[in-house]
């Protein structure tokens, strides 16, 4: 190395130029016109030469500006797709969450000891079989329900059915129905009261159901079981009380043939009437009409058995 190296201080030659005046090395320059080391720094921009300051800070500006620009044409572009990701993103967490606690309960009961599983077992047949109990019940509560609205009609209908046969026995409701007119025709001797009770009993025997008698001034009397005869003057009849002018008219609702049979026994009603200058006309009726009602008694003594 030379004498010339080691002033320098580099140990290296320096290159061939203008001869750097004396001083101690790393010293700036003294010399006016020499530029300042930092101002020759790259990253300084003091270091460009001072034609190109202008264009350099206007492209600078320039390039951030287009920068910033697609920048936010990037977030439009991608915005709604990573609105619709973060969607998906969350419904697949979701579904993940809802596999991974079912997978846990599977779990849960496939590792759970035979006695367990026997327990489980036996609590599901048991509210099995208490569910099924209910459900019978409720339909059987239903059905007595039903059956009974139906048997408080069936009694409601029973009861109106009996009523009214109650009362046409009683004389209390009207009646139609076929049957027989059964006109006297006096002789020689009026009709008695004896013969038009023996006609009533033979037709009662006969099944008659429904009666009265009418006189010859259109009045009726209705014939029940309290019913009684008595003779009157000048040939009429008393019947509970009222008299009745003859002839007199058995209007009866039955059987026709077979009250008819009654009537014609031998030494029956029609042969007394007979012995007796009299005639008894039958006639058959198809819809015979007893209108005539009996006004009920009150009772004094008797009560019904209950």
């Amino acid at each position: 190395m030379t004498d010339e190296h080691t002033e320098t201080g580099t140990g290296w030659p320096q290159p061939a130029g203008p001869a750097r005046p004396d001083g101690p090395a790393g010293e700036p320059d003294p010399r006016p016109e020499a530029p300042d080391p930092d101002e020759l720094s790259p990253l300084s921009p003091q270091g460009r030469p001072p034609e190109d300051d202008a264009p350099a800070k206007g492209g600078d500006e320039s390039a951030a500006g287009s920068f910033a620009a697609a920048v936010a044409a990037g977030w439009r572009r991608f915005g709604s797709a990573t609105v619709m990701i973060g969607v998906l993103l969350a419904l697949l967490g979701f579904t993940l969450a809802v596999q991974l606690k079912t997978t846990s309960t599977d779990s849960s009961l496939a590792a759970a000891r035979q006695e367990d599983l026997v327990r489980i077992l036996y609590d599901l047949e048991a509210r099995d079989i208490r569910l099924r109990q209910d459900i019978s019940a409720l339909e059987e509560s239903q059905r007595q329900l039903r059956s009974g609205e139906q048997g408080r009609q069936a009694a409601l209908a029973e009861a109106t059915r009996r009523a009214d046969e109650l009362g046409i026995l009683a004389g209390t409701l009207p009646a139609r129905g076929p049957g027989l007119a059964v006109r006297f025709q006096a002789g020689a001797k009026p009709i008695s009261a004896i013969r038009v009770l023996d006609a009533v009993q033979e037709l009662r025997g006969a099944g008659a159901e429904a009666m009265q008698i009418s006189g010859g001034d259109r009045a009726s009397v209705r014939i029940v079981a309290s019913t009684y005869f008595l003779d009157g003057e000048n040939g009429s009849l008393i019947v509970d009380g009222r008299p009745l002018s003859g002839p007199f008219t058995i209007t009866v609702i039955g059987d026709p043939a077979t009250m008819r049979t009654g009537l014609n026994i031998p030494g029956g009603v029609v042969a007394s009437v007979a012995q007796d200058g009299g005639n008894v006309i039958v006639e058959d009726r198809e819809v015979a009409e007893v209108s005539a009602l009996h006004v009920p008694r009150t009772l004094e003594h008797a009560r019904p058995v209950g």
